[in-house]
């Protein structure tokens, strides 16, 4: 969410903001509709306030003659009660007024970093670099399905049909041991080498965690909602961040660094018809999620951080990848600037998005009433301000699973374990078909 303050003396910066995400918006949620609301709520506090002071005079009146064992005019008392109906009509209207405004405020998306270009897809996004060296196929390359149904179906999405419908996978054998020595494999290399704590989250969250993060309201079809109210987390992000939810935290305990390999849950609603085949859009995957909060002076650098310590994995992994930073049509609802990590897949003959990772300045903390004490040296104020947020993939275990497939496959169909996977394969360094 963004400072009502800021739109109140910036209007006309505001609107350009929002033009650069979409046009559009401008019409809906424009400076001025937010500021005809945000006038409407605070003239219904200041008619709230006249009157608590009001009723406040009026007690303090009674109060003296008690104490003095004056005779009390009825017309007073009479004052007093009429004031307090009163008084809870002014809080009515000021909560719906509040509730108006900010229904708006929570539909606005985050301001787009000014190097960020402006484009309407991911065509417009800007390559950054590219690393690691693709394989040298001298045969037929096989996509991972392929690759999966030859290693004696140990990736069956015919199975995993039966059971759940489409875009679930169930995986066996060598393949499953491989997706789960991924996913511990980043989580060691996250904590060792990198300083996050690990946490294991719930993945069933209150609606307040995702509205927290951005996810709700403007998501909710993508998302999976149990029948108690519930929801099934689309990414760790959700619980990680919303730790801080409603916290005030000393400037000494930042940065706080997290990470976490849960079950992930998308209804893929917006996705119909895109990459059916396989592993590489499903409703349920696995995924390490790294979030950071820290202080506002170091978040810029934080993510380059987090951005290397993605890159990191697939470097370890000996796989080729690139990073591209997100145009204003491809950017995140609640971030502030994203760089996406793809990885070369030779079953696609493209790159592939594998790891996103975001900053969202105080968009997610303000959401969430996370701040941070304002520092001083005497160490005695009790101002405060908000944290900033980021969070990004360390990286998504299922795509992982399929650039090793893709780029790890010999001639015969038998499939490579890459080297720092070893430890985690029980002595098995080569898958082979059946």
């Amino acid at each position: 969410m963004l400072d009502i303050e800021w739109i109140r003396h910036n209007p006309a910066s505001y609107d350009d903001a929002l033009m650069r995400r979409d046009p559009v918006l401008v019409k809906t949620l424009g400076a001025e509709q937010i500021l005809a609301r945000d006038k409407r709520y605070r003239t219904q506090l200041a008619g709230q306030q006249e009157a608590q002071a009001q009723r406040r005079r009026y007690a303090e009146h009674i109060g003296d003659a008690k104490r003095e064992k004056k005779d009390i005019d009825p017309r007073m008392t009479a004052k007093v009660e009429t004031l307090k109906a009163s008084l809870q009509k002014h809080e009515q209207e000021t909560q719906k007024a509040r509730d108006q405004l900010f229904s708006l405020l929570w539909q606005v998306p985050n301001i787009l970093a000014d190097d960020i270009a402006i484009g309407k897809n991911d065509d417009d996004n800007t390559l950054i670099r590219e690393r690691g060296r693709m394989p040298d196929m001298s045969f037929a390359v096989k996509d991972h399905v392929t690759l999966g149904q030859g290693l004696g179906k140990c990736l069956d999405s015919a199975m995993a049909a039966t059971l759940s419908g489409s875009r679930f996978t169930l995986l066996r054998g060598g393949i499953a041991r491989l997706h789960r020595a991924l996913g511990q494999f980043m989580l060691d290399t996250h904590i060792t080498r990198h300083g996050y704590q690990e946490v294991a989250p719930p993945i069933i969250v209150h609606r307040a965690a995702l509205e927290g993060t951005g996810q709700l309201p403007k998501f909710a079809e993508d998302l999976y909602r149990l029948e108690n109210g519930q929801w099934l987390i689309p990414t760790a992000e959700v619980p990680l961040t919303n730790i801080v939810r409603e916290r005030i935290l000393d400037p000494s305990a930042l940065p706080i660094r997290l990470t976490a390999l849960t079950p992930c849950f998308r209804s893929e609603a917006g996705a119909a018809g895109k990459d059916t085949r396989g592993m590489l859009r499903q409703h349920q995957f696995d995924k390490v999620e790294l979030v950071s909060i820290v202080h506002p002076h170091d978040s810029h650098q934080e993510l380059d951080r987090m951005v290397t310590c993605a890159e990191s994995i697939l470097e370890a992994l000996g796989l080729a990848w690139r990073v591209v930073l997100l145009c204003s049509a491809s950017t995140g609802f609640s971030a502030h600037k994203t760089y996406d990590i793809e990885v070369w897949l030779p079953g696609q003959k493209a790159y592939r998005e594998i790891s996103s990772c975001s900053l969202c300045l105080d968009f997610q903390a303000r959401r969430m009433q996370a701040r941070m004490r304002e520092e001083r040296r005497d160490k005695t104020s009790k101002k405060t301000g908000f944290v900033h947020t980021l969070n990004g993939s360390g990286v998504a275990v299922g795509r992982a699973l399929i650039a090793v497939m893709e780029n790890y496959q010999q001639k015969d169909g038998s499939i490579i374990v890459p080297e720092a996977l070893h430890p985690y394969m029980g002595g098995v360094t080569r898958l082979t078909p059946t």
